[in-house]
């Protein structure tokens, strides 16, 4: 099933009464001010806000107890640490106040956009009936709602943001139904894009390339066909075959100057601008460090790098027995002792912190590493070897960081599960959320032993999963409820999601 089904649908307050009762954000009331005459705005107009609402989440937000990616992914998989407020994320226990706030914000925020955008330029009696505008939005709107079902399990998707046809209680779809509906749509989308067609105004993320959304859709189509491959293998191989067999209807990324990046622009715009930035610059936030697992694997036992990359990911400690080398802190010690590696570990390197460096939303190397385990596991067979997949993708990890492999780093490698899954890990080093999703569904990398001190709660194991809001259980308890058997499982951070293998 797809959403292609709306007839002419008019903007008006009411579209902000999704899932929850809850406020609309100020932009989205600021188009949409009297709901006794609604009115249908240029698509251009809504789309950048439901795409930068995406990404503040994803990566990162300049508001405490919002950033999915930065208080939990990057957190939750050891790339850093927390200074302070480590109950916040980092002892595997997230405030209820972000599973809620990210809950909100993915629908309200960004989902009800997108849609809007969707029935907008599909609208054949409109003024933007636009073909490769509606496939854009499809685009995203899929991508995100992956994002979504890789966070809670079963969400609302066929009947999420269908809030102006009255739904406000939508029923729970289980995430193995809403990834073949992605996947679906996802295709539907990449076969109505047109380069000769109508331009995408307003795209702030690939400044209106036709051609870039088609190699975007097809690779995410790749990257979740690989998610599934374990529960699913006959359909995925099909996708691998179906993309790969084909690639002038089918084009994906083939170069690190294809990647999927997300632009920030100087914080001054007031926009687009690096939350990073924001946060640990402009802020001054010193919350953060590298983990002691992520640097132990990157650098030796005195501190200096054995991986290039961690000079990037990395600034060298101020102080302490490691001052001017890479050392990093542990995961989930109690606030009083992780406030002592303020100063004395690593923290998030420069390049991640300067206000226009861009955020990764799918990388050249994510994909390669995505042939090279399909290769490994025997969903595609048509390539190269696991071998040769995954020293494409770390040289291309390298690469996009201006970087060279150091002599001997491939020929150490071998094409075995745990080593494609680790280097995955280390390429995918500020995607918080996609790096938690990996270790989720396959178990690597192997994390290094808590430190005595740590206070780990979740039974001591990263979450599998968020809770579904309170507010769900106030407003569509029976939905919510018949969720939890749909994931088979309670709602708890233990219940493991479709794809775990």
């Amino acid at each position: 099933m797809n959403f292609h089904s709306y007839k002419k649908i008019t903007i008006s307050l009411l579209s902000c009464f999704v899932l929850l009762l809850g406020s609309c954000t100020s932009e989205f009331e600021e188009l949409n001010t009297n709901p006794n005459d609604p009115t249908v705005v240029p698509p251009e107009t809504v789309f950048p806000g439901g795409i930068r609402q995406a990404f503040r989440r994803i990566h990162g937000h300049t508001t405490r107890l919002q950033r999915l990616g930065l208080d939990g992914g990057t957190l939750w998989v050891q790339h850093l640490a927390r200074n302070q407020y480590t109950n916040e994320g980092d002892t595997y226990n997230p405030d209820a106040s972000m599973r809620t706030n990210n809950w909100k914000g993915f629908y309200q925020e960004t989902l009800v956009n997108i849609q809007t955008v969707v029935d907008i330029t599909s609208d054949e009696e409109g003024n933007y009936k636009n073909t490769n505008f509606e496939a854009a939005a499809i685009i995203m709107r899929e991508y995100v709602f992956s994002v979504i079902t890789d966070t809670w399990g079963a969400v609302p998707y066929l009947e999420a943001i269908k809030g102006t046809e009255g739904i406000l209680a939508p029923a729970y779809t289980s995430q193995e139904e809403i990834y073949t509906s992605i996947l679906a749509n996802l295709k539907t989308a990449s076969d109505m894009l047109d380069e000769s067609g109508a331009t995408i105004n307003g795209d702030i993320l690939f400044n209106g390339d036709v051609l870039m959304w088609k190699k975007f859709a097809n690779s995410l189509r790749l990257k979740l066909a690989n998610r599934q491959s374990a529960k699913k293998p006959a359909e995925s191989a099909a996708i691998f075959s179906e993309i790969l067999g084909n690639p002038a209807a089918y084009p994906v990324f083939t170069s690190i100057d294809d990647q999927a990046l997300f632009v920030h622009e100087a914080r001054n715009n007031g926009n687009n601008n690096n939350a990073w930035h924001d946060i640990m610059v402009f802020q001054a936030r010193e919350d953060w460090s590298l983990s002691k697992t992520l640097v132990e694997k990157m650098a030796d036992a005195d501190g200096n790098a054995t991986d290039p990359r961690i000079t990037v990911y990395a600034n060298e400690a101020a102080s302490g027995d490691f001052a001017g080398k890479y050392y990093g802190a542990p995961n989930g010690l109690p606030e009083a002792l992780a406030s002592a590696y303020i100063n004395t570990a690593s923290r998030p390197g420069s390049f991640f912190t300067q206000e226009l460096t861009p955020f990764v939303v799918m990388g050249y190397s994510e994909l390669l590493f995505v042939l090279a385990e399909a290769t490994l596991d025997g969903d595609y067979s048509g390539g190269m070897s696991a071998k040769e997949y995954l020293d494409m993708a770390v040289t291309a990890s390298f690469e996009h960081y201006g970087l060279e492999v150091p002599a001997g780093y491939l020929a150490g490698l071998s094409a075995d599960k745990e080593t494609i899954m680790t280097e995955k890990w280390k390429a995918m080093f500020g995607q918080g959320i996609e790096a938690w999703t990996e270790y989720r569904r396959t178990g690597f990398p192997v994390l290094s032993t808590p430190d005595p001190n740590s206070i780990f709660e979740n039974e001591g194991k990263v979450p599998t999963r968020l809770q579904y809001p309170e507010s769900e259980y106030s407003l569509n308890k029976s939905n919510v409820e018949a969720a939890e058997g749909l994931n088979g499982g309670p709602n708890d951070k233990l219940t493991k999601l479709w794809w775990a293998e």
